[in-house]
């Protein structure tokens, strides 16, 4: 998915996110109509939740696996930002109004050698000893990081020595993302 999606899909696409988390934090479920064909294609998808001020991040979840129509993904992820990110606490209906989302609709992963890795172009999974760390390809760019820098910040998501993704024993896959914006 690298940015084939219509403007119509997109907003479709956010306010499937705003619905989907303001129904988890008001304890209701919120299942999404079917929607347009390219959204019913299966695609991984990650929401972020960030504070507009500041744009600190409040919540970011999402699954990479394609098991699921792109427009449930985003619901889902949505969903789950609002209270199982297990590093914050459950998202209020006092700071709704204070949050803005961001999609990534994801595209396959492939497996890559590290040199192969663009920076700003590919998110990156790195897996070994039966842990993995995911990043998604704009937080390179947010913190302007060189390639090596964000294999070592995966390795690290992933509980392992910043060095691990050197090792023969661990893999490197990357993937693209289409990234949709509230505000954009």
């Amino acid at each position: 998915m690298s940015g084939d999606l219509s403007p119509a899909a997109r907003r479709r696409l956010l306010e499937v996110a705003r619905r989907a988390l303001c129904a988890r934090v008001a304890g209701e479920r919120f299942v999404p109509e079917e929607g347009e064909a390219e959204l019913r294609r299966p695609a991984g998808a990650f929401v972020t939740v960030r504070r507009r001020e500041g744009r600190e991040l409040r919540a970011c979840v999402g699954r990479i696996d394609p098991s699921r129509p792109l427009i449930e993904a985003v619901a889902m992820a949505a969903a789950a930002a609002a209270a199982d990110d297990r590093r914050f606490d459950p998202v209020t209906a006092e700071e709704l109004p204070l949050l803005s989302l961001e999609v990534s609709a994801l595209g396959p992963l492939f497996e890559v050698l590290p040199d192969s890795v663009q920076v700003g172009v590919h998110g990156v999974l790195v897996s070994c000893d039966g842990r993995s760390g995911l990043l998604l390809p704009q937080v390179a760019i947010e913190h302007r990081w060189e390639r090596e820098t964000l294999l070592e910040h995966a390795c690290r998501k992933a509980g392992l020595p910043p060095d691990a993704w050197r090792g023969p024993g661990c893999e490197i896959h990357a993937f693209t993302a289409t990234v949709i914006r509230e505000g954009d």
